[in-house]
């Protein structure tokens, strides 16, 4: 009661304060009202507006303040900012044509963590005193990022937010699946933060998705890492690099940007970027080109013309508006044409190969079958014209050559010659 007496007092005073307030003061308590207080949600480095209104009158005598400073005052039909507190300096405004109208509401800008707390608006008039009660939250939430990492042979996802308050709840996910981080590293205590959360994905083709979540602001962000496919080519070829927001995001109506970038031990150079605010792509290397239909269709499909082997690597699209980004990872191998010519002569060779060694040894059986059938008895060559023909084999050894062996195994030795590749033909 009696920190209101003497607020009451100090109105009294600042209505006349060049008379007396004798007459003044039992009409300030008797008409005192005070309004429900009102919660108002501010974000970190920008404006808000602290809602106060009340009965008009004449004499208009306003006062905002927090935690006994002053934050703004008014009276004698302009501001009055000598007892301002330095915090507040050239940061509050009153709308002066709203004031006649029953409007004392304050704009506070470019707002800090500090100016978090309880404010109260006192106006008074020649017939009324109103007192309102506003509390300010301040919250930060600066678009997060989603980052995809090269670290010598593992690859890593940096989910991070620059500024944030109060401290976030973040959530990564892989295939749907609830999944720990592998570190996190938080800077700028008391606030607002700096926070980054990292997750290990070597070697793994799942899909990944980290959540920001900001309870305060009821703010959420998401960011999703997809892996496209792993694409075999040779120089000379063509490849469209496809690029499209899954179901569970969507750009319409939201400011968005692509940007195609090529990932090359570790660093990622930026190959092309699109700006939502025009159809035309900005393309850095002539041998890509893309969709100018891209708000329309949401595909944003890059193409890479005449492919060289130096064109292998990892291609990266990020998808990013103030709500989500989406991560679309192309794995590309181009295998040069000389490579490709010798690899295929070297099949052909070895199919050759394969071949005549198979025949050889169809061949060989069929020569061992042969003569095993016949037992010692029977000699089988190869006749002119390719007939095989199977002659008895002599029980004794003879000597070809003479006119009387060769009358009795004529047959046999005309065979052995001709297997000898002699060119002359015996006559039976």
């Amino acid at each position: 009661m009696k920190a209101q007496a003497l607020r009451c007092i100090f109105f009294a005073v600042t209505l006349y304060p060049c008379g007396s307030f004798d007459t003044f003061l039992p009409v300030l308590f008797s008409h005192r009202n005070r309004n429900n207080e009102q919660l108002i949600l501010g974000r970190y480095d920008e404006d808000v507006i602290l809602p106060c209104l009340f009965t008009s009158g004449s004499q208009v005598v306003i006062h905002w303040i927090s935690q006994d400073n002053y934050v703004h005052s008014y009276y004698s039909g302009k501001d009055q900012l000598e007892k301002q507190h330095f915090r507040y300096a050239h940061r509050t405004s009153l709308v002066h044509s709203e004031i006649n109208n029953g409007n004392a509401s304050l704009t506070v800008r470019r707002l800090s963590l500090q100016d978090e707390g309880i404010y109260i608006c006192y106006v008074g008039t020649t017939s009324t005193h109103t007192e309102n009660t506003v509390v300010l939250k301040v919250g930060a939430f600066h678009t997060p990022l989603i980052k995809y990492e090269k670290r010598n042979t593992e690859s890593f996802l940096v989910c991070s937010i620059p500024i944030v308050y109060p401290c976030p709840h973040i959530i990564w996910k892989m295939d749907n699946t609830n999944v720990s981080e592998s570190d996190s590293q938080v800077t700028g205590a008391p606030g607002p933060f700096n926070i980054s959360s990292t997750l290990n994905i070597t070697g793994s083709n799942s899909s990944f998705e980290c959540t920001i979540e900001n309870s305060l602001l009821n703010q959420t962000w998401r960011g999703e890492w997809t892996l496209a496919g792993s694409h075999q080519k040779i120089e000379r070829d063509s490849i469209s690099l496809w690029c499209t927001t899954s179901h569970n995001f969507s750009l319409l109506n939201q400011d968005f940007q692509v940007s195609w970038s090529k990932v090359v031990n570790g660093a990622s150079f930026v190959l092309d970027w699109h700006p939502n605010s025009s159809q035309d792509i900005a393309t850095n290397d002539p041998q890509f080109s893309g969709n100018k239909e891209l708000r329309y269709n949401s595909d944003f499909s890059l193409i890479l013309k005449d492919l060289r082997a130096s064109d292998s690597g990892e291609y990266l699209c990020n998808v990013s508006s103030i709500e989500y980004t989406l991560l679309t990872v192309h794995r590309l191998n181009v295998a040069s044409s000389l490579s490709q010519r010798t690899r295929v002569g070297t099949w052909i060779s070895f199919l050759l190969l394969l071949m005549s060694l198979a025949a050889y040894c169809c061949y060989s059986k069929v020569r061992r079958d042969s003569n095993d059938a016949e037992g010692t008895s029977t000699y089988t060559y190869s006749a002119p014209g390719d007939q095989r023909v199977q002659v008895p084999q002599p029980e004794e050894e003879v000597q070809c050559g003479s006119d009387e062996v060769n009358n009795l195994n004529s047959d046999f030795c005309q065979g052995m010659l001709y297997e000898k590749g002699s060119t002359q033909m015996l006559t039976p």
